[in-house]
């Protein structure tokens, strides 16, 4: 058998955006800033902008689900970013900012904004902007899911 997984259209997509998320940790190198990476900070400004939350309402949040969010959250607990307290019942946990990542936010916000003005000077540069190929991509899926196109192809 050949290796199905050496065609892959997508793969220079997905090794794109993980050399741009490594340059936004460079960000965070250059302040000597330790355990923080760019994955964590939508999580840590929703904290820091609605106080604690259960790992539940931080899924929500950020449009994530209740199992992504909880193996985060135990790696920004590892890096001394969050902490978990108990909830109103034993099956909750309240994950909150620590003393370290309260420091932080100030700089994660500023860096938000600067990634997404830098990421509107490159669109622009871009004769078809990556917006507008997401937004033409989720119409496409609105029309046929990604589900019933691979589906299609296994019959």
């Amino acid at each position: 058998m050949e290796d199905p997984t050496e065609q892959s259209l997508w793969r220079p997509l997905h090794e794109l955006l993980g050399r741009m998320d490594a340059e936004i940790g460079r960000i965070y190198t250059d302040r000597d800033i330790k355990g923080l990476k760019p994955t964590y900070v939508r999580e840590l400004l929703q904290l820091h902008l609605r106080g604690p939350m259960t790992i539940t309402e931080l899924a929500d949040a950020t449009g994530r689900t209740h199992s992504a969010l909880s193996q985060k959250v135990a790696g920004m607990r590892a890096a001394g970013l969050v902490r978990t307290v108990p909830g109103a019942d034993a099956r909750s946990k309240h994950v909150t900012l620590t003393a370290k990542s309260k420091k932080l936010v100030e700089l994660l916000a500023a860096e938000w904004r600067a990634t997404e003005a830098a990421i509107a000077e490159l669109e622009a540069e871009l004769p078809y902007p990556m917006s507008q190929v997401v937004r033409d991509v989720e119409s496409a899926l609105a029309r046929k899911s990604f589900h019933d196109r691979i589906a299609e192809k296994l019959r």
